[in-house]
């Protein structure tokens, strides 16, 4: 068994490391894309709901405090794949998109007495849209002219991720702090081509480039107060250090003569542009006899101070420069919960999970000058036991979700997922006796 989960886990670093945008979102040409979920199998099935989660057979990511619980006696792999359908519609005209992709894969053990170790690779952006619009040039001014148009086709793809070492520490019981440390990195691409049916017109293109190699830091707290012999209470706590990225955005302006084929190249490039905004995090969690769970997160990412790149042209002069304005500070409310009526009962279908979950998310794009679009979503879930002759801790997660982006006056986005993680739980460091 340690032979297969060897094989998958380099099988599946090496797919993620390769791995395309798992978007088609127009939105994911602002910012620094669409941001990932960060959360595993078992917290989707609940909307991302993790902060307070105390768990010793799940790898929780969202707060490093968690590790501490790890079993220990166990070795966790866990790794996720998604499929999503996504229908965008403007103005009465709809389109649909389909998405496949790897979203993560993670490990934890127990490292030491109260000290749990976590790693893995997980995206934090992503990028990837293509899309067109064509207008008539002057065609109610000169209706001669209304067979010339216009074009302008906007693409992008790549995106961010992150490859993480975390532990976490209970010094006393009930208390755990934790923490991650991450190297991100990617490339994002973005263009913007504008073309005239015109033949005697010359083409303009903008090709935007940004690398992204960094660093990521997170903390994580979790107290727990024991409420009475079948409740217990868990405060959740984490932090995000912002930092600026290091990174050099770069824009080539081309002009392209039609009937030459000569082009002419500006270049253009901003010093350390992108920076990561603070993120705090708080979370409760209740706990009755460890069937039950219900949990309340909240989010806060400080994107409000951070300036973007931004193209403009003012008095016949073209700059490249970073803009204010262009991101919000983003809020995120969750609610959710798990039931399990036993999870080490002899019966199969009391070992099941079921989990729900629903969130709002404020706007963190702002978009010519208005709100981006707000996000509601909702998922369920259950978590299958998997039991056989050697193992029978291991668990299928599988949830669906549907999320909803709107705004005033811009695209509609539904988008219905299924998430599928599979949990190993494997007896790895124990000592048996053989008489």
């Amino acid at each position: 068994m340690r032979k297969i989960l060897t094989g998958c886990l380099l099988i599946a670093l090496s797919s993620v490391a390769y791995a395309q945008s798992g978007t088609n979102s127009p939105y994911s040409q602002f910012g620094l894309g669409t941001l990932s979920p960060q959360s595993t199998g078992f917290n989707r099935g609940m909307n991302g709901l993790a902060y307070g989660f105390h768990e010793h057979n799940q790898v929780n990511y969202q707060n490093p405090a968690s590790y501490s619980a790890v079993d220990s006696l166990s070795f966790i792999f866990d790794a996720g794949v998604s499929l999503q359908l996504t229908n965008f519609e403007e103005n009465g005209r709809k389109k649909n998109a389909k998405n496949a992709d790897i979203e993560y894969v993670v490990a934890a053990f127990r490292a030491f007495r109260h000290v749990g170790v976590s790693f893995g690779l997980l995206p934090y952006t992503t990028v990837g849209y293509n899309y067109s619009n064509t207008i008539n040039v002057n065609a109610f001014q000169n209706p001669s002219s209304a067979s010339t148009t216009y074009s302008n086709t906007f693409s992008g793809n790549g995106g961010v991720r992150q490859v993480y070492l975390g532990v976490g520490w209970e010094p006393f019981r009930g208390l755990a702090f934790g923490a991650n440390v991450a190297y991100l990195w990617g490339t994002v691409n973005r263009s913007v081509v504008n073309t005239y049916s015109d033949a005697y017109v010359n083409t303009l293109s903008k090709k935007y480039t940004t690398d992204v190699a960094s660093y990521k830091v997170d903390f994580g707290l979790q107290y727990t107060r024991r409420m009475s012999k079948t409740d217990e209470l868990t405060l959740g706590l984490s932090y995000s250090l912002g930092h600026k990225l290091g990174s050099d955005p770069e824009c080539d302006v081309i002009s392209t003569n039609t009937q030459t084929s000569v082009t002419d190249t500006t270049h253009y490039s901003i010093s350390n542009a992108l920076e990561l905004p603070h993120t705090f995090g708080a979370g409760l969690m209740w706990n009755h006899d460890n069937r039950l769970k219900l949990g309340f997160d909240y989010e806060l990412q400080k994107w409000g101070k951070i300036d973007m790149p931004q193209f403009s042209v003012a008095n016949g002069v073209s700059a490249y420069a970073l803009a204010p304005g262009q991101l919000k500070d983003r809020q995120k409310f969750t609610f959710g919960g798990e039931y399990c009526k036993g999870e080490r009962s002899q019966n199969f279908f009391s070992r099941i999970h079921y989990r729900a979950g629903v969130s709002y998310t404020s706007p963190y794009l702002k978009i010519n000058g208005q709100d981006g679009p707000r996000e509601i979503s909702a998922s369920l879930g259950v978590g299958i036991p998997i039991i056989n002759s050697y193992n029978n801790r291991s668990i299928l997660n599988i949830s669906g979700e549907w999320v909803n982006r709107q705004a005033t006056g811009l695209i509609k986005e539904n988008m219905f997922r299924i998430n599928v993680g599979l949990t190993f739980n494997e007896r790895w460091f124990a000592k048996f006796k053989v008489d």
